[in-house]
């Protein structure tokens, strides 16, 4: 072998060789030994009923039905701005990251022309049968993905159900001809699912 190949290939083991002693002698330096006890201990939430889970029972939701007959459209304005970031509600509008709400209250799901629907968002419509009635609206608004699973909407949700509320009046306003409220006495509708 010609002494330049020696040369290469001996400065490679020494490379080596010293890269192997600094990171052995780092491990024994640095060394941390698994805790005894963990710091922080994780409970999974149990979605039992009441005190035989183990806790206190979770509030019943109250009914959208009720909560739109208190509810203030000017303050659903207000909470619209969140939504403005990837949604238009003027008449005619683009659709942004997502579609147009012009009009949404009682239009079918996945049906604005011109946007491109996630295929769990199209599974969800059930080929156009399915409506954006005051239900899926609430359910909807309040965890996209829990209500509608594969959906692309990156929005994490309205939980306080009076701003959800304000916010579904103020979608009703956004039409030329604003769907009729429901009757807050009636029965609240389950939770649809897929």
């Amino acid at each position: 072998m010609n002494s330049r190949v020696n040369m290469a290939v001996g400065a490679f083991l020494g490379t080596i060789f010293v890269l192997m002693t600094v990171s052995i002698a780092s491990d024994a330096i640095f060394h941390s030994a698994a805790p005894e006890k963990e710091g922080y201990t994780i409970v999974a939430e149990t979605s039992g009923a009441g005190e035989a889970a183990g806790g206190a029972a979770e509030a019943p939701a109250t009914p959208i039905a009720k909560l739109l007959a208190t509810a203030d459209a000017a303050k659903g304005e207000t909470v619209f701005k969140k939504c403005t970031s990837c949604h238009t509600g003027d008449k005619g509008g683009p659709n942004k990251v997502g579609p147009n709400l012009f009009d949404v209250v009682n239009r079918p799901i996945a049906s604005h022309a011109g946007f491109s629907y996630s295929a769990g968002m199209k599974d969800f419509s059930k080929g156009g049968s399915e409506k954006w009635d005051y239900d899926h609206l609430s359910y909807f608004i309040e965890a996209p993905k829990k209500h509608v699973p594969g959906t692309a909407m990156g929005f994490a949700g309205i939980k306080k159900e009076t701003e959800r509320a304000d916010l579904i009046a103020y979608l009703r306003t956004l039409s030329d001809n604003p769907a009729p409220l429901p009757d807050p006495n009636a029965p609240a509708a389950p939770m649809p699912t897929n």
